[in-house]
């Protein structure tokens, strides 16, 4: 299963959620990979701490090689690095994969990532973290994924920004992956004794969307997780948040 994390705005818990499921389906004995799209390597941070500033290869690299600089290229597996966590491992990133993104995009290699996933063996589940904005990195994430899990922060601007894409999703499922199946919208930051989250998420229900029933609180303990590098499956068990991402992979599972 390929599942990738896609927002096009910033600041909604993309990395987080990606990390934190990937961390609970490794602790559940599946051996997971997370892919870090995004050039500020926010996952890549999270799952690897300190240890991602001593990476020679990153996927940076391996988009190099994809251009041609390298003779004989490697194949993506050598650049998948192990976290503490056992079962679970990152492909991580750097600032660098900004500077490859406008050739890769001119050379038309949006495929190349969905080829080279397909090459990988003996993974359970790969999430793919995307950066916020619909550019290659995150159309080649669309193309590549089977699901699409979409998180949504609880304000007017994140609604605004959703139908737009979603529209994104529709184009790239039209043009490029018709097997991509959106699998839900994840309401993050969530506040359950304000009415305006309540009444956001009644109105998108009414007009059809697939909002996921397993919600994600607001908590400052995940600025905690993120500070020390432990998905909040290892910072603390059980703690609130850590049920509901919990419940939120339960979900997807079924």
């Amino acid at each position: 299963m390929r599942r990738v994390v896609f927002n096009q705005k910033g600041g909604v818990g993309k990395s987080t959620i990606a990390c934190n499921l990937a961390a609970i389906a490794a602790a559940q004995g599946k051996r997971t990979l997370v892919v870090d799209l995004d050039p500020q390597a926010n996952a890549s941070r999270y799952l690897l701490g300190k240890a991602l500033d001593e990476q020679t290869k990153t996927l940076a690299n391996f988009f190099e090689d994809i251009l041609g600089y390298k003779l004989f290229p490697e194949t993506l597996d050598a650049y998948v690095v192990p976290t503490q966590f056992p079962d679970l491992a990152v492909l991580p990133s750097d600032a660098k994969l900004e500077e490859v993104q406008f050739k890769l995009e001119s050379r038309y290699k949006m495929y190349k990532l969905r080829e080279a996933l397909e090459k990988l063996q003996g993974y359970d589940e790969i999430f793919i973290d995307t950066p916020p904005a619909l550019n290659f990195f995150s159309r080649s994430a669309l193309i590549a994924a089977d699901t699409c899990l979409i998180p949504f922060d609880c304000d007017d601007f994140s609604r605004r920004a959703l139908y737009s894409l979603l529209d994104s999703v529709r184009e790239i499922q039209t043009d490029h992956n018709r097997g991509l199946r959106l699998e839900g919208i994840v309401v993050n930051q969530y506040q359950a004794r304000a009415k305006l989250p309540l009444r956001l998420v009644d109105e998108l229900r009414a007009e059809g969307l697939p909002i996921l029933d397993a919600f994600l609180s607001a908590s400052i303990k995940i600025r905690e997780s993120h500070h020390q590098a432990l998905p909040m499956i290892h910072l603390d068990p059980r703690h609130k948040l850590t049920c509901e991402f919990t419940a939120l992979y339960d979900r997807l599972l079924r």
